[in-house]
């Protein structure tokens, strides 16, 4: 279901690319829309769901149905609450997140940006409300492995802002056409709040919100929620710095770094996210029953399986930068030039691609054991490597230093998380690895080698017409994986090996 979602991304971001590019006023929609998805990684799944579904995971172990009500009820009212006052305020002062956000274009005079993106920003806010609810629906579906559910919901968004796209823009002055992709995220996050409801109701576990249910289990929450708040947000703030920093740059480098960062979320998503969504509920399961050797081993599987899909995702992403580009987005307003800033971020955003996944998966390593602090702390050292190494990387690669400093710095947060659950006793590797590494890698090369040989250079795909470069980036792209597998084959490696759940 993450992969159908993925899907529909691709082809919302195909069409707005096409009617948008990377203009001023898409450079405006991705800030106004990227400050409440930074919250929204904090109060939805990003940070909410990793401190509440370790306790959720653990009252339904260990709790009456009654008690497990509770604690949803108090919960929902609690962060409801929150999300409420959050989304007044943001409204109310969404110039000067604008002019905070992107300060490039507050110093450098361009008003024009600045109350485009303000105008989007107040409509795109209350999103957080909606979708940070959706989020704690999702989390107790999850926790019950109703996986299915919560993971196609963001397909409503895509078609939402694809709609918006294609039938409400023309409805606006030309000028402010953007402005409709705005009341798309608006309308999305409420839809998909609305969509899982029934699939609550037949769980027998619609939160009433209610305040004084279960003080105790919702304190615990916040306890945990406290660092996690600051991992995430150091997370995001990488992020927003990135956004900050491509505000002095040229115009269309927000949009650029946009665009890549779009690209590598497909595999990210896909795989890592839906990797660690579903190992955390079992692993908090797994950690509140005291079953050592269950929980390393689900952690070690998805530890395998990251090796084997996010490394070969990563090395064809970097060896297909440009035909991907061209072929998907180089349309309408999306230019060559386009496609060759765009590369330039891409390429090294997919070098970090296999430590964004890794973060993803050893933080669930965590936030299991209901320890939050501790990837706070690595997070926050990550952090300050980012922007030292973003104001290195600039002043010679751009925009495409930017992308390249947030790979090195998700390198250096996913190496520390490895060493401190290995130190903390959180996680004993099964045996057999080497000889797994060794196999990934002889395919890894064999791939990557008749790639780089065989595929045309990217002068012939800006020749060709549309099919025929759709037609020649799936040859390619299953070329490359049938090359993978057959050579994982060969070496011995069965896809009942590849595929096991623990």
């Amino acid at each position: 279901m993450t992969s159908i979602s993925r899907v529909f991304g691709l082809v919302r971001d195909v069409v707005v690319a096409s009617l948008f590019g990377a203009s001023l006023e898409y450079d405006a929609y991705v800030v106004a829309f990227r400050i409440p998805n930074f919250l929204r990684r904090i109060f939805g799944e990003g940070g909410f769901s990793q401190a509440f579904v370790p306790v959720l995971s653990e009252y339904k172990e260990t709790r009456s149905k009654e008690e497990i009500q509770d604690l949803l009820d108090q919960t929902s009212a609690t962060l409801g609450l929150s999300l409420l006052v959050t989304t007044i305020i943001g409204v109310l002062i969404a110039p000067l997140l604008i002019s905070i956000f992107a300060i490039g274009w507050f110093l450098g005079d361009e008003y024009g940006k600045m109350e485009l993106a303000s105008q989007m920003l107040r409509i795109t806010f209350p999103y957080l409300l909606f979708i940070s609810l959706t989020a704690f629906a999702g989390g107790i579906l999850n926790t019950y492995r109703q996986f299915a559910v919560p993971a196609f919901t963001p397909v409503l968004l895509n078609i939402s802002l694809i709609i918006c796209a294609i039938w409400l823009a023309p409805q606006f002055p030309d000028e402010r056409r953007i402005v409709a992709l705005a009341w798309g995220v608006l309308i999305a996050g409420i839809v998909q709040l609305f969509f899982q409801f029934p699939f609550l109701q037949r769980l027998g576990l619609f939160p009433k919100p209610g305040f004084k249910r279960d003080p105790e289990g919702t304190r615990r929450i916040i306890k945990l929620l406290i660092p996690v708040f600051f991992a995430i947000s150091i997370t995001q703030i990488n992020l927003l710095v990135d956004t900050l920093i491509a505000s002095f740059l040229t115009t269309g480098s927000i949009s650029w770094l946009y665009y890549s960062d779009r690209l590598v979320e497909f595999p990210l998503g896909a795989f890592g996210i839906a990797i660690a969504t579903v190992i955390l509920p079992s692993l908090s399961s797994q950690h509140a029953k005291e079953s050592i050797d269950d929980y390393n081993h689900i952690l070690d599987w998805a530890l395998r399986l990251l090796c084997l899909i996010i490394f070969p995702a990563a090395v064809g992403l970097v060896l297909l930068v440009q035909p991907i580009l061209t072929t998907i987005f180089q349309n309408g307003e999306f230019t060559a030039f386009d496609v060759q800033m765009s590369g330039f971020s891409l390429a090294a955003y997919a070098l970090g691609l296999p430590a964004f996944v890794l973060i993803k998966i050893l933080a669930s390593g965590f936030f299991s054991r209901q320890d939050t602090r501790t990837p706070v702390k690595i997070a926050a050292f990550a952090m300050i490597c980012n922007i030292v190494i973003n104001l290195i990387l600039v002043g010679f690669l751009a925009h495409a230093g930017l992308a390249l400093a947030t790979s090195l710095s998700a390198y250096i947060n996913a190496a520390l998380l490895y060493k401190y659950l290995k130190a903390k006793h959180h996680y004993e590797s099964q045996p057999g690895w080497s000889l797994y590494l060794l196999k990934v890698a002889v395919a890894l090369v064999t791939m990557a080698v008749l790639l780089r040989w065989l595929v045309p250079e990217a002068e012939l795909w800006l020749n060709w017409g549309v099919m025929v470069r759709v037609m020649q980036l799936a040859l390619w792209i299953l070329f490359g994986a049938a090359c993978y597998f057959i050579v994982l084959f060969v070496l011995g490696l069965r896809p009942s090996q590849m595929t096991e759940h623990p």
